[in-house]
Formats: C-alpha cells, sequence, structure tokens
C-alpha cells in the first residue's frame, strides 16, 4: 500500500476514536441529568438524521474539492459539538451537531479509498479501514468508559499542572477534554493526506439540482443487479450495528449485572469480533466471490438469539467475538463491491453519500424501533429475539434476491446464445 493510504487510516482512526468515547461520555451526561433510559438510542438518532437529511448535498460537497479538506472541515465540525457539549449544551443536540461533521466527513472518507487506490486493491483496503475503525470503536468505548470510571476520573481530575489552571472540575468535562484531542488529532492527519489528480466538480448552487442528481443516483444504485445486493446488506448491517450497542449495554446490565462502564467494554468485545472478520475477509475474499458471504449474515442473526441464555462474563466474551467476527466477514466484502459498483456508476462522493443515506435512515428506523421497545418496558430477551429473527430473516430473503438476480442474468445469457445461432 502507498503511504498516503496509511495517513488516511490514522486520520479515520482518531476520528472514529473519539465519535465512540463521546458516545459513552454522552451516556453518562445523560444519566447524571437523570434523563429517561430511552433517551440513550436518541443519542443515535440524534447523531445519524444529519446522514440522511443531507444525503443529497454532501455527496456532492465530498467531489468539490479534494478529499482531505473536506475530512478537515468535517472534522473541525465534531470539535464544535464536542465544545458545545462541555459548555453545557444537552448531549442530543450536541451529539447532532457531530453527527452534522459525521455526515460530511463520510464520502470522503471511504470515496478518497476508489479515488487514490486501484480497484483490486479496495476489499484490502476496505479489510484494513474497518478492521482499525473497529480498533478505534473498541478503544473508544473502552476509553469512555474508563473516563467516566470514578476511580480514574478523579485521579485524573486530581492531577495539578504548575502555573497552569485548567478550569476543569468535573467528571464529564475531564472526558470532554480528552475526547477534543483525539479530534484534533485527526484533524493533523488531515492536513497530510495527498492529493490523488482526480478532477472535481463544481458545487451546484441550485439544491433542487442536488436533490434530482441524488434520487438519480439513488435509484440507479438500487436498480443495478450487483448493487442492490451489497446496499441491502450493508444498510441492514448497520442499523443491526447501531442497535447492538445499546441492545448489549442493556443485556449486560439486566443478564451480567454490570455497570455502564463496564457493559460499555463489551461493546469493544464486539468490535473486536468485528475486526477479526474483516481482517479475515480481506485476506481471502476477493471482488469478485464477494457475494458469497451472504449466508453468514443469516448464520449471525439466529446466533445472537443465543445471547438469551448467558449469564455469565465468560460466556459472553466468546459468543460477542463470534458475532462481530461473522458480521466483519460479510461486511467488508459487500462494502468493497458497493464502493466498486458506485464508483463506475455514478463517482465516489455521490456513490458513497447514497450508501449513508440508505445505511443511516436503517439505524433512524431500527434504533428508533428498539427507543419504542424500551419506552414500553419490553424485556430485554424479547428485544434480542425479534432482533435475531429480524436479522436471519432480513438476510435469507437478499440471498433468494440475489440468486433471483443470477437466474435472470442467465437466462439473457442464454437467449443470446440461442439468438445468435
Amino acid at each position: 500500500m502507498p503511504f498516503g493510504f496509511y495517513i488516511i487510516m490514522a486520520a479515520q482512526f482518531f476520528s472514529a476514536l473519539a465519535d465512540n468515547a463521546l458516545l459513552i461520555v454522552a451516556i453518562a451526561a445523560l444519566r447524571e441529568m437523570h434523563a429517561p433510559s430511552a433517551y440513550e438510542p436518541l443519542l443515535k438518532t440524534f447523531f445519524t438524521v444529519s446522514y440522511v437529511a443531507l444525503a443529497a448535498f454532501v455527496g456532492a460537497f465530498a467531489d468539490s474539492m479534494p478529499k482531505w479538506r473536506v475530512m478537515f472541515i468535517s472534522n473541525t465540525i465534531k470539535i464544535v459539538g464536542c465544545g458545545m457539549m462541555f459548555f453545557g449544551a444537552h448531549p442530543l443536540l450536541a451529539y447532532a451537531v457531530v453527527g452534522l461533521g459525521a455526515a460530511a466527513y463520510s464520502p470522503a472518507k471511504y470515496g478518497i479509498l476508489t479515488e487514490y487506490l486501484p480497484h483490486r486493491q479496495l476489499v484490502v483496503a476496505n479489510g484494513w479501514i474497518e478492521g482499525l475503525t473497529v480498533c478505534a470503536i473498541i478503544l473508544g468505548v473502552v476509553i469512555g468508559g474508563a473516563l467516566i470510571q470514578p476511580a480514574i476520573a478523579y485521579k485524573l481530575l486530581s492531577l495539578d499542572f504548575p502555573v497552569i489552571y485548567t478550569g476543569i472540575d468535573s467528571v464529564g468535562e475531564m472526558a470532554l477534554c480528552f475526547v477534543g484531542v483525539f479530534y484534533i488529532l485527526a484533524s493533523i492527519f488531515n492536513l497530510y493526506i495527498p492529493e490523488t489528480g482526480v478532477d472535481h466538480k463544481a458545487l451546484h448552487k441550485n439544491p433542487w439540482y442536488l436533490i434530482r442528481e441524488f434520487n438519480h443516483c439513488l435509484s440507479l444504485l438500487w436498480r443495478d443487479r450487483l448493487g442492490q445486493i451489497s446496499l441491502a446488506v450493508t444498510t441492514l448491517f448497520w442499523g443491526a450495528g447501531a442497535t447492538l450497542q445499546f441492545i448489549v449495554i442493556k443485556w449486560a446490565e439486566v443478564s451480567l449485572q454490570l455497570d455502564l462502564s463496564k457493559s460499555s467494554m463489551l461493546q469493544g468485545v464486539v468490535a473486536l469480533g468485528v475486526a477479526l472478520g474483516a481482517v479475515g475477509a480481506a485476506r481471502m475474499i476477493t471482488l469478485r466471490k464477494s457475494v458469497r458471504v451472504i449466508p453468514l449474515g443469516i448464520a449471525m442473526g439466529l446466533i445472537v438469539l443465543v445471547m438469551n441464555f448467558v449469564h455469565f462474563v465468560w460466556l459472553a466474551v466468546p459468543l460477542l467475538v463470534i458475532i462481530g467476527a461473522l458480521s466483519g466477514y460479510f461486511v467488508v466484502p459487500m462494502n468493497a463491491l458497493l464502493q466498486h459498483r458506485g464508483h463506475i456508476l455514478m463517482g465516489a462522493g455521490h456513490s458513497i453519500a447514497v450508501q449513508n443515506f440508505n445505511e443511516n435512515l436503517s439505524i433512524l428506523m431500527m434504533t428508533g424501533i428498539y427507543y419504542l421497545m424500551v419506552k414500553v418496558d419490553l424485556s430485554i430477551y424479547w428485544v434480542i429475539t425479534l432482533f435475531g429473527l429480524f436479522v436471519s430473516g432480513s438476510m435469507l430473503l437478499v440471498k433468494r434476491r440475489h440468486e433471483a438476480n443470477q437466474r435472470r442474468h442467465d437466462d439473457v445469457i442464454h437467449l443470446d446464445d440461442s439468438s445468435s445461432h
């Protein structure tokens, strides 16, 4: 891999690290305010609403200038959101601003891969990016959990610097300062991302034009025989993954009797599994063979049901690693295939914006349904059962759709061969 790829990875690592540490700090802030428990999944809802609302614009924005500049601007917006929470803004509002930065960041983050690397390296690159992002998620939730743990937090707060008065007096303020440093490190790496030499389209000033163009790209990708399959899989994966974050925290509290700090670390265990699966997929699955991993999505949903019968941490850890590994192994090739098809059909930024729209609409819907389940006090065991069956059933439908597409494609080839005789 060229050296610039490692700069891209470093920038992505620190940005993702900060996003995930901030989620745990924001959950702790809500609990300190004695906000209703149903507000916690709403953090993800507020974070992702920008991905959906601004999907028609962020892709065009990402394609209008060098990707490093888009990533730098986006990280600056994230720093503003983090600062808002530091100065007392409601965690839901502040996290929504961070989500605005993330929505603009994502098309550039993935789009630069298709500009910078040949398509034969996309699965490997995605494996590394997803693996590293998952490492950032692991460290992010662990660091977020550690920063709010009283024993560690009060030791950090008690540190005094000669001559310097920081004015940081609470656990929340101290945690947010650490998160802010991670965002600043990401911004520094953004400045050293190389130019790709790709021509940039001037950003169209008519918003209706951008909306029409986005709708055209959306329908183009959903009509594509391979694009629709990879888009369906990644859409389901990210909606399920976001919901699973909150399910694991609630399940760990109810079934394993763990507090927020320890249960957030179990999210890191799932993420470790995703990293292992992602690296395995990068080594073993080529772009041409990517659709063969779909049955693993069905298996993952069924294995989630086993969570209902686990009440010990020593059993929970390997189970969550397996769930994560299966999801990482099937989503990385699908992600690479989707990026490749999108880049061919419409360009990198527009393609990633379409992907983000679908995936984050899925996150909004699935975390919204989870919010309603929590609000009506549905047992976490029922939530897990419905979640696992939904994932398996949806992946089975995607598998059948792909098989139907293959049959139609084979029929067309057969007809073409017949007509040539």
